[in-house]
C-alpha cells in the first residue's frame, strides 16, 4: 500500500468533523417529534418539516438504529439515549400488533394506523435497531421485542419447501397475492437485511438459534441470490429462486425511480453496485461476529469488490452509478446517496483485507464526490439523487425511504475503518 498517512488522517478528520458538527446535529436538533411520539423523518432541501402525515415502520426504525449506534460509538451519548429511548416507546406503544403480533408498515404522525400489512423488509429492520438499541442502552425490552419479530418471522414466514422467506403479508400473517402484491417474490433486499439483522441479534444474544439462522441466511445469499458468475446481486426471484422480472410491488420501499410501467426494462438482467458493495461488508461483519474464519470468503470477497470498482465507480465525474448488467457496463449513471455511503465503508474494508491501492482510489474517489456535491452545504445532509456530474435532481433532506441510517452509518463504519489503518505501521 501507497497510502499516505497525512492524506489518510485528513480525509479521516473530514469525515469526522461532518459527522460531528452537520449530520448528528441535523438529526438531533430535527427528529424527535415532542408532540406525538417517535421520530419526524420528511424534511425539505432547508432541512424544514414538511408536515407529511406519515411515520413508516421503515424509517421509525432506521433512525432508532442511528439513535442507538451513535450512542452506542460513544457520539453525543447522553442526548442520543434519550432519542433512542423515545423512538423505542414509541414503536412498541404504537406500532406493535397486540392481535396477531409484528409491526404495522404505516402509521400517521399522531400513531393512528393507516397500512395494517407486516412487510418484512420492516421487519428486519425492526430486529437491527431493537437488538442495536439494547447493545447500546443495556435496556433489555429492545432484545425482547426483536426475539418477539424473530420467532414470528420463523413461525410465518419461512419457505420450508424452496428455502428462504416469504416478505408480503396482511396483517393476520396471510401470504398476500403474486405480482405487484408481492406474495410470490423473495428478493435480495430482504435477505440481505436480514442477515444484517440477524447478525445484530446474535450479536446481542448469543443464542446458537439465532447463529443457525444467520448462517443459514448467508448460505441462502450465496448460493441463490448472488449470480452464479458473477457474484453480482440479483434483486427478484420466485418461490423456487428462479430469476424473477425485476418488478415495482404495491408497497414499495425506496423504488421511486420505477418507470410508470411498474417493470424495468431491463428487468432480468441488473445487479445494483450499491447493494453489492453493502452485501461484501456486511458479510464481512457477519463473519467476524460470528468468529468465522474470513479467509475462505475472500475470494468472494475481492470479486465482489472488483465489479464494483471496474463497472460501478464513475472515474470521470465522481462516484458510484445506480446499476449495470451483471457481466459489466452501466445502464443508469445518476448517483444515488446510498450507494455512495455503502461502497465508502467496502472501499475500506477492501483495504483492510487486501492493502490493494485500487480500493484507497475508489474510496478516495467516492469520498471526495460526497463532500463536494452529495452534502448540502450549510445544512448538513445528504441529497437523495444527483445527476452523473453531481448536480441534485431530488433535494429532500428526510422521507420515509431517506433518513439517517445509510448516511450516519457510513460515517461512523468509515471513521472507524480509517483509524484501524491509522494505527497500521505503513
Amino acid at each position: 500500500m501507497h497510502m499516505i498517512k497525512k492524506q489518510l488522517k485528513e480525509l479521516r478528520d473530514e469525515a469526522e468533523n461532518h459527522l460531528v458538527i452537520e449530520l448528528l446535529p441535523f438529526w438531533s436538533s430535527r427528529m424527535k417529534d415532542d408532540i406525538n411520539g417517535g421520530y419526524l423523518t420528511h424534511f425539505d432541501q432547508k432541512g424544514n418539516d414538511t408536515g407529511e402525515d406519515e411515520k413508516s415502520l421503515i424509517a421509525q426504525t432506521r433512525c432508532l438504529y442511528t439513535a442507538s449506534s451513535v450512542c452506542r460509538t460513544g457520539y453525543n451519548k447522553d442526548e442520543f439515549l434519550s432519542l433512542a429511548t423515545h423512538g423505542f416507546d414509541f414503536l412498541t406503544k404504537k406500532m406493535w400488533d397486540p392481535e396477531y403480533g409484528g409491526f404495522f408498515w404505516m402509521m400517521d404522525r399522531k400513531g393512528n394506523l393507516k397500512t395494517d400489512k407486516k412487510i418484512i423488509y420492516g421487519h428486519s429492520f425492526a430486529i437491527y435497531s431493537l437488538s442495536e438499541y439494547t447493545l447500546a442502552t443495556g435496556d433489555p425490552r429492545g432484545v425482547e421485542y426483536a426475539e418477539k419479530v424473530f420467532d414470528l418471522l420463523q413461525k410465518y414466514c419461512v419457505d420450508t419447501m424452496f428455502g428462504g422467506y416469504w416478505e408480503m403479508f396482511h396483517r393476520d400473517w396471510i401470504l398476500c397475492g403474486p405480482g405487484s402484491e408481492g406474495g410470490d417474490r423473495k428478493t435480495l433486499d430482504v435477505h440481505m437485511h436480514l442477515m444484517e439483522a440477524y447478525t445484530t441479534l446474535y450479536e446481542c444474544t448469543g443464542k446458537d438459534v439465532h447463529r443457525r439462522k444467520l448462517i443459514e441466511i448467508i448460505e441462502i445469499l450465496l448460493h441463490r441470490i448472488i449470480h452464479p458468475v458473477f457474484k453480482t446481486g440479483i434483486p427478484q426471484f420466485y418461490k423456487d429462486w428462479t430469476v424473477a422480472p425485476q418488478i415495482k410491488f404495491d408497497i414499495i420501499w425506496g423504488w421511486d425511480r420505477f418507470s410508470e410501467e411498474g417493470q424495468k426494462g431491463n428487468a432480468t438482467d441488473n445487479t445494483c453496485y450499491g447493494h453489492n458493495a453493502e452485501f461484501a461488508w456486511l458479510l464481512k461483519h457477519a463473519l467476524e461476529v460470528l468468529k468465522k474464519d474470513i479467509e475462505g470468503y475472500s475470494e468472494l470477497l475481492k470479486i465482489i469488490l472488483d465489479h464494483t470498482v471496474e463497472n460501478g465507480i464513475d472515474n470521470e465525474f465522481g462516484g458510484v452509478y445506480v446499476e449495470g448488467p451483471h457481466s459489466g457496463g452501466v445502464y443508469d449513471r445518476e448517483k444515488e446517496f446510498w450507494q455512495q455511503a455503502e461502497v465508502l465503508t467496502a472501499m475500506l474494508d477492501g483495504v483492510l483485507l487486501f492493502g490493494d491501492d485500487r480500493y484507497w482510489e475508489a474510496y478516495k474517489n467516492v469520498h471526495r464526490f460526497v463532500f463536494d456535491k452529495v452534502v448540502n452545504k450549510g445544512v448538513g445532509e445528504w441529497f437523495p439523487l444527483l445527476t452523473r456530474r453531481g448536480e441534485p435532481v431530488w433535494t429532500h433532506m428526510g422521507h420515509s425511504w431517506k433518513i439517517n441510517y445509510h448516511t450516519v452509518r457510513a460515517m461512523i463504519q468509515s471513521i472507524r475503518r480509517m483509524n484501524e489503518l491509522l494505527e497500521q505501521d505503513m
